[in-house]
């Protein structure tokens, strides 16, 4: 028995664009109700929210047997938080601050193990495994791990071609808020020489054959974003959504008086 198909990487060969979500409530219960939402995918944020791994490992358990794929986005580029989070049996993960083709190398290294990679082996213990049910799990799990790389530096967009070039990055998700902060634009990721850089970089990720990411809160900024070639779009958070509503209803039914 092969590890299981990682839906989210077979999806990404299809050139449907692929609509997410960010769960960055850190919590397996509001997760479970994104998942009802009908998300192609929904990323588990370790990065900016305070997920830990045993919040990592309840969300991938209610996100696991849906219609949605779980993405997990690593707070840094660490072999061993890496193999950890692929032993709880995530498949698809973000990692940021992708900076040069070398550190995209060295990620893929990291998600694989050898001889090809230097994840260590642990499936025996592993949810991944379901804990030594999946006997070819080693022998089969590299082919079904996913790599996306976050660019959102000028250094990354600098190095944007050397990373391409890397074998086993199947996506490059631009982050426009760090990218306009590094640009001097302070996290308005509407400046037109941001706009312009995601523009090109969304360009020349699907010219290189790779699939194109990128993230917004508005309808007319993912519209562009499509149009300009990302096909993995994050369209929302939980936590926006629900500070937005919550503080919209309490607006309109405050008493001043």
């Amino acid at each position: 028995m092969p590890a299981p198909e990682n839906r989210f990487k077979s999806a990404l060969g299809s050139g449907r664009r692929l609509t997410g979500c960010w769960a960055a409530l850190a919590d397996a219960y509001a997760t479970e109700v994104l998942v009802t939402a009908g998300f192609d995918w929904i990323l588990i944020d370790g990065e900016h929210a305070p997920n830990d791994l045993r919040s990592i490992s309840a969300q991938l358990q209610v996100i696991d047997g849906s219609a949605s794929s779980a993405v997990v986005r690593l707070p840094m580029a660490e072999p061993w938080l890496i193999k950890q989070v692929l032993d709880l049996g995530a498949q698809t993960l973000m990692v940021p601050m992708v900076e040069s083709g070398a550190a995209a190398a060295d990620l893929v290294a990291a998600v694989r193990y050898p001889p090809t990679g230097i994840r260590g082996l642990g499936s025996a213990l592993a949810r991944a495994s379901r804990f030594n049910a999946v006997p070819d799990y080693v022998v089969t799990a590299n082919d079904q791990v996913s790599l996306i790389a976050q660019v959102e530096t000028r250094a990354g967009l600098a190095a944007l071609d050397d990373i391409l070039a890397v074998e086993g990055v199947d996506c490059v998700f631009i982050g426009p808020a760090d990218l306009s902060a590094d640009m001097g634009h302070g996290g308005d990721a509407t400046a037109p020489q941001v706009r312009d850089a995601i523009r090109d970089a969304l360009g020349r990720i699907r010219g290189a054959g790779k699939a194109a990411g990128s993230i917004a809160f508005d309808d007319a900024t993912l519209a562009d974003y499509a149009k300009w070639g990302a096909n993995v779009l994050a369209v929302g958070a939980d936590l926006l959504m629900l500070a937005g509503t919550a503080r919209a209803t309490a607006a309109r039914w405050k008493d001043d008086g």
